[in-house]
């Protein structure tokens, strides 16, 4: 899977749009996991709307290019999503997932509304049939379908609604800060639960987008690293944690409470500031107004990618300077 040069912005009334996804490229390769990290606001969630074709107004799609198995699109105000594109192609479990769930039906009813929703001339028993044998196969309990929301835990109703966007098999699952409600022991189960969705081929690759690099680290294989509507950076998991390279990169690990033995002793960070507003971006690189790093040029130019598509940052500093991993905090 390949996105190119995606854009896309809110507008409301007469004012200046906010560009909140800005030109972003990122492949996903079959059977990886790529997680998306950053702050709150940095364009995560709307690139997750952009890429599964739900972005609503005030959200309008700009420009760009998705490519899933040899299919392209071409993205724009007027692209809309083919009847195969959600559910067989791309599924999302969006932010607040449990919501999805109707209080007054049985778990087994909404997985019927969902399914007919795809194919209207499936069987109501051949799709409860379908949805038993998937928990099943995913070790969570059948008579979960015969219960209301209520009756199972939050973390049970954030797997069940996992298992059940995946029922068509779909080639992407994009998980919106699916952990994000859930306490540590659910998390875990969650993460369990997407990783057995991705062995046994129910899915064939997964963007799991969150704020929480620890979860990450236990379920990416690369992450790519956003601020303020841009990729900033992208590498293996490890490179990220242990040797990031942008500024913005080691400022978010350093101000993340991590439980590792190795870590949970040190001080944690915060990041001074705030991100910028959206409506009127900072000239140059956006996170200079923040960086500890910045040069004269950084405030006014964009800044260069250094690297491979699969390892880069965006980074004046790391364009001139040997990396330094003291100075950048990738000891950490």
């Amino acid at each position: 899977m390949r996105i190119k040069d995606v854009y896309a912005v809110y507008a409301v009334g007469a004012g200046p749009v906010v560009k909140a996804v800005d030109g972003v490229s990122l492949s996903v390769a079959e059977g990886e996991v790529l997680g998306i990290a950053g702050e709150s606001g940095c364009g995560k969630s709307t690139l997750a709307a952009v890429i599964s074709l739900t972005a609503r107004p005030p959200l309008y799609i700009k420009g760009g290019e998705i490519e899933l198995d040899g299919r392209v699109i071409q993205l724009s105000e007027q692209t809309k999503a083919s009847p195969d594109w959600h559910g067989r192609m791309v599924a999302l479990l969006p932010q607040r997932a449990l919501n999805s769930l109707n209080p007054t039906a049985r778990i087994r009813d909404f997985v019927v509304d969902v399914m007919q929703a795809h194919n209207a001339a499936l069987p109501r028993q051949e799709v409860i049939a379908r949805a038993r044998e998937r928990l099943e196969q995913l070790s969570l309990p059948a008579w979960a379908l015969d219960s209301y929301p209520h009756q199972l835990s939050g973390g049970m109703r954030q797997r069940v609604v996992a298992a059940v966007s995946t029922l068509l098999d779909p080639k992407v699952l994009i998980a919106d800060e699916p952990t994000s409600a859930l306490d540590v022991s659910s998390q875990k189960q969650l993460v369990t639960l997407l990783k057995a969705l991705l062995e046994r081929k129910f899915i064939s690759r997964i963007i799991f987008i969150t704020h929480d690099i620890p979860v990450l680290s236990n379920i990416a294989d690369r992450i790519a690293v956003m601020y303020a509507g841009k990729v900033v950076e992208v590498g293996e998991t490890e490179q990220i944690v242990k040797a990031p390279q942008h500024p913005y990169t080691s400022a978010l690990i350093k101000a993340t409470l991590d439980p590792e033995p190795a870590v949970r002793q040190q001080r944690i960070e915060g990041i001074p500031g705030a991100p910028p507003d959206l409506r009127r971006p900072p000239s140059g690189c956006r996170f200079h107004p923040r960086c500890p790093l910045v040069m004269e040029h950084c405030t006014r130019d964009e800044p260069p990618v250094v690297g491979t598509p699969d390892r880069f940052a965006a980074c004046w500093w790391v364009a001139e300077h040997s990396l330094d991993e003291e100075v950048l905090g990738g000891t950490r």
